[in-house]
């Protein structure tokens, strides 16, 4: 690997901040107005739109992490009131729009064009094979106005990893809600008051619990054991692994300046709080 394991998770950092304003209040606000019901209408209807009139059990499947029936309450519905091409084009708007809402003067500043070829350059670039969602993405125009291309290769880099992610979650035999519960523990949350689960049927999670407890990653009195707790130390790792080939079109030199370029977008930008 050419660049650290620090800095390709530094980038993970940095991308994850800028990614996920995708799922903010001025993207929901936009989806809403073409005709979605709430914000989950929303959401899928913007990251699955890359993998076209998918049907909802393929858009489960590459998501990998929600619970079964979730996506299906939204796919194929929104494709009634939305065609992929248009969510596209809403979710970039809003995206962008919701950066600039946030960044202030940053969106002009005049070395963002620079900031945004690099982190197109390493976006555009990644392996594909295996990566269904980044190579749905990787089939979309690259904006040209610099803010959006940045959210683009953002949301690039982002999926690359995360498919990169999901792949070891299997390998390791994890399915998504366990990776949920496990993210909850490292976060010191109880799985059931965790965001992503905290809906699910009392019955379920405690059934997912055990199941991890039986197979020794979760100790009796609910944290990790020693080995969950290196088992997710290691796909973590892995992960990263995974996800630095993107950057080898990138020199030394080059990464440094991408990561201090991107430091102060991400650094501006509030996590998004997900409605309902």
């Amino acid at each position: 690997m050419p660049h650290s394991q620090a800095k390709v998770h530094r980038m993970f950092e940095l991308i994850e901040a800028i990614g996920t304003i995708t799922f903010s209040e001025v993207p929901d606000e936009a989806f809403r107005a073409v005709g979605m019901r709430n914000y989950w209408d929303g959401y899928f209807a913007g990251r699955a739109a890359p993998l076209g009139l998918a049907p909802a059990e393929v858009v489960h499947a590459v998501f990998y992490n929600f619970a079964d029936g979730e996506v299906a309450r939204h796919i194929p519905w929104v494709w009634g009131k939305i065609t992929p091409e248009e969510a596209i084009a809403v979710r970039e708007r809003g995206s962008a729009a919701a950066i600039r809402q946030q960044i202030g003067e940053l969106a002009g500043s005049p070395g963002l064009v620079r900031i945004a070829d690099l982190a197109t350059r390493a976006a555009v670039s990644a392996p594909a094979e295996g990566r269904a969602l980044y190579a749905g993405l990787r089939s979309l125009d690259v904006p040209e106005e610099p803010v959006a291309r940045i959210w683009h290769a953002a949301t690039l880099l982002r999926e690359h990893r995360g498919d990169g992610h999901n792949a070891l979650l299997l390998a390791h035999g994890i399915g998504g809600t366990e990776a949920h519960v496990l993210t909850a523990l490292a976060l010191g949350i109880k799985p059931a008051e965790f965001g992503r689960i905290h809906h699910l049927p009392r019955a379920q999670l405690t059934t997912v619990v055990d199941g991890l407890r039986a197979r020794g990653l979760v100790a009796a009195a609910g944290g990790f054991t020693d080995a969950g707790r290196e088992l997710r130390a290691r796909i973590e790792v892995l992960t990263d692994d995974l996800a630095a080939p993107a950057y080898d079109v990138l020199s030394v030199a080059e990464l440094d300046e991408l990561i201090a370029g991107l430091t102060p977008i991400s650094d501006a930008l509030q996590p998004p709080v997900i409605r309902s």
